[in-house]
Order: C-alpha cells, then sequence, then structure tokens
C-alpha cells in the first residue's frame, strides 16, 4: 500500500514523511473516529485504523543509516492507495 501524497491544510495525523511511501499492513487496529473531523468539533465517520511498515530504505533511500530496520505508523484507511496506484511524488 502506499500513503497519499497529499499535502492538504488543517489538522492531518498522517505524518509528512511517509507521504507518497509504500509500505504494507503489519495489521488492522479496528475502526476509530477520524481524528482529522474530530479536530474540528465535527462528527467523526469510524475508520480502520492500519499499523503500516516501512523500511527505512523506502523512507529516507540512500540516507538510511540502517536500511535493514522498518519503522511502523499507524495510518487511517483513507490515506492509503493501491502501491499500483498513479502518484504524484
Amino acid at each position: 500500500m502506499r500513503v497519499r501524497a497529499d499535502m492538504p491544510p488543517g489538522h492531518v495525523r498522517t505524518p509528512a514523511y511517509l507521504r507518497g511511501k509504500c509500505g504494507w499492513v503489519e495489521r488492522t487496529l479496528g475502526p476509530f473516529p477520524n481524528p482529522e473531523a474530530l479536530a474540528y468539533g465535527l462528527q467523526a465517520q469510524a475508520l480502520p485504523l492500519m499499523r503500516m511498515r516501512f523500511s527505512m530504505t523506502e523512507v529516507w533511500g540512500a540516507a538510511a543509516a540502517n536500511p535493514n530496520d522498518t519503522i511502523d505508523a499507524e495510518i487511517y484507511s483513507h490515506w492509503l492507495e493501491p502501491a499500483e496506484a498513479p502518484h504524484a511524488p
């Protein structure tokens, strides 16, 4: 899966350094209210929260100090797209 490369204004929970990066679903954590709506006092739809795993090479490229290590992040499903989907770098 790839994290959407969007940079919307306002409160978002998805780290900018992971946008546009490909990883895999380590596990699904369950549905939780969307914090991007809750931050503005709006009614929040419950969305699946995924624990995503990324290789350090995918995230940091040649600058990765330990390329065989991984990093995990919890990302809501509406931020994910198939890795094969066209995207803007």
